[in-house]
């Protein structure tokens, strides 16, 4: 173990595991393993998928695909703020060049 990194237990569904990670992830990594945690027991308790394994890539292409989906709406956000920005700089730029008040 490196100098900085500490060694965290963390136990998901009955299983427990150790992870080295820098000292100060250590409660980001322990806030993601009771996340999936709970992800990994809704679908074990929905009675639909079999085996720790599955169970595990399930949880993974659920939680991937929410972020994947995260990912492109704050895209379109992103893109409709600039959009908007833009038309507000333009707006600002036309005023001062003519020397008026705006009205928002």
């Amino acid at each position: 173990m490196s100098e900085g990194s500490t060694r965290v237990s963390v136990r998901i569904l009955e299983k427990e595991y150790q992870i080295n990670c820098p000292a100060e992830e250590r409660s980001a990594l322990l806030d993601s393993a009771e996340f999936l945690n709970a992800r990994m027991r809704e679908i074990r308790d929905s009675g639909k998928v079999v085996g720790l394994d599955r169970i595990a890539v399930i949880a993974a292409l659920n939680i991937a695909n929410e972020l994947l989906r995260g990912r492109r709406t704050d895209t379109t956000v992103d893109s409709e703020i600039g959009g908007r920005l833009r038309i507000l700089r333009e707006r600002v730029e036309s005023a001062l060049e003519k020397g008026q008040q705006l009205e928002f």
